[in-house]
């Protein structure tokens, strides 16, 4: 069998964890800053894990993990 390719944009934007999910971070947060409140931009700080509809989408992007 040949080796898989990693998609180039996936591996930019989700990191594995050790239970195996994927972690990414929260969009919204790169300019335009001072139309938002507070709140919102203090909550996009976190980051955020793929739900389990969208979980093996990019499984099949990731397949060596990152």
């Amino acid at each position: 069998m040949p080796k898989v390719k990693t998609h180039s944009g996936a591996k930019k934007r989700f990191k594995q964890t050790a239970s195996g999910k994927f972690k990414y971070q929260s969009v919204y947060r790169r300019h335009l800053l001072t139309n938002r409140p507070k709140k919102r931009k203090r909550q996009l700080r976190n980051g955020n894990y793929v739900g389990p509809a969208q979980h093996h989408q990019i499984a099949a992007m990731l397949p060596y993990g990152t």
